[in-house]
């Protein structure tokens, strides 16, 4: 079993970062169930714009693309900026989006995408309104491209607004709401990457399709 953090702070290693923080406790969590971890920072890739899954020369998604595979566990990590996620997790939102056009992310007996039998989560941190916005659009993301969002699997932390001090600084790793939030997202994480793991949702896709076809107008 193996969880990937892609953690979408604005800073390049080896800068601090808090978002990067909340990650490492997270891993750490599954660390003692037994999961292996890894947390990559976007910032470190050149990862062009664009929506598919090779942008050509210079382009490194398809290096953390080939760690999305590998994964039974996915997590974006991303901090607020003006009230919205950040640039680099949108950017990882746009490249996924790629999974429903090239034909190796797709299963070709059942139509099936590459993040099917996924599960997916979100960390959020940052000193503004935002949070709740920012997990919606992230969640949302990921379970229309294929991952199994399982409940309570976003974990947050939110200073005062406008504050100089983030995560770290405010103490933020001793905050109840944060704390319990992060363990309930670890844990159902693990249980349902588990149940897929030994139980793959069995849906046809294409057979899906076809019914739709025959109920439907084309156009």
């Amino acid at each position: 079993m193996k969880a990937l953090f892609i953690n979408c702070t604005l800073k390049r290693t080896p800068a601090f970062s808090n978002t990067e923080a909340l990650a490492k406790k997270a891993a750490e969590q599954f660390q003692a169930k037994g999961i292996e971890t890894e947390i990559i920072r976007l910032n470190d890739y050149t990862v062009l714009t664009g929506n598919s899954s090779d942008e050509g020369e210079g382009d490194e998604w398809p290096q953390i693309l080939e760690k999305i595979k590998a994964c039974n566990i996915f997590i974006i990590a991303t901090p607020i900026w003006m009230g919205h996620l950040a640039s680099t997790a949108q950017k990882v939102i746009e490249r996924l989006d790629a999974i429903f056009r090239d034909e190796d992310l797709i299963d070709e007996k059942t139509g099936q995408f590459m993040p099917y039998n996924k599960v997916a989560g979100c960390l959020v941190t940052g000193n503004e309104d935002g949070a709740h916005s920012c997990a919606a659009q992230v969640l949302w993301s990921l379970q229309e491209v294929g991952f199994t969002i399982p409940p309570n699997v976003n974990a947050y932390w939110v200073g005062l607004a406008g504050g100089e001090e983030d995560y770290v600084e405010a103490g933020g790793e001793r905050y109840l709401y944060t704390n319990k939030s992060l363990r309930y997202m670890t844990e159902n994480l693990a249980w349902f990457a588990q149940l897929l793991q030994d139980h793959p949702i069995g849906t046809n896709l294409l057979e899906a399709e076809e019914k739709a076809k025959a109920e439907s107008d084309e156009e």
